[in-house]
């Protein structure tokens, strides 16, 4: 078997597990969530602690709770499809360590997996400095930008 097509394997599941929690708790226990989402979206944060810059970026709010719940739910959409990939990812994975799938079918699945992933993190990246969250919400930029970078180096790795 080969070492760096196993260990690709792996590094996949750890992704997998991570948003298959998340997934789960935006399912069965939404508000946690969806909550913030709605915050950001409003800039509720900003509003309260910096009234000043607020004003000068306050026509980008979205305080319609309707769009706010319909975003987090496409949110939660793409997450779930990005679980779905991922797995099948990992099933294809493991298939072509005993050669019943080709690698390169496996890889490929693996990368599209990899590339959504990184995607979901980097689109609340770009969305979040839309809503100017990175004065108020920094953990969850911060977040986000660890999630992008962690999807990166996934794709860099499944490239090997």
């Amino acid at each position: 078997m080969d070492m760096t097509l196993i260990a690709q394997t792996i590094s996949l599941v750890f992704p997998a597990l991570w948003l298959t929690l998340g997934v789960r708790d935006n399912i069965i226990h939404p508000a946690l969530n969806e909550t913030f989402t709605a915050q950001v979206f409003a800039m509720e944060r900003m509003k309260d602690d910096y009234p000043d810059d607020y004003a000068r970026v306050q026509h980008r709010a979205v305080s319609n709770r309707t769009v706010q719940k319909i975003a987090f739910r496409l949110v939660v959409l793409g997450e779930l499809s990005t679980v779905i990939v991922l797995w099948s990812a990992v099933a294809l994975m493991v298939l072509s360590l005993v050669a019943s799938v080709p690698v390169s079918t496996a890889k490929a699945v693996a990368t599209l997996g990899a590339l959504m992933f990184t995607s979901i993190w980097a689109m609340f990246l770009i969305v979040g400095e839309n809503f100017s969250y990175w004065y108020c919400h920094e953990g969850a930029q911060n977040t986000h930008f660890q999630m992008t970078l962690w999807g990166m180096a996934n794709l860099i790795f499944l490239s090997l």
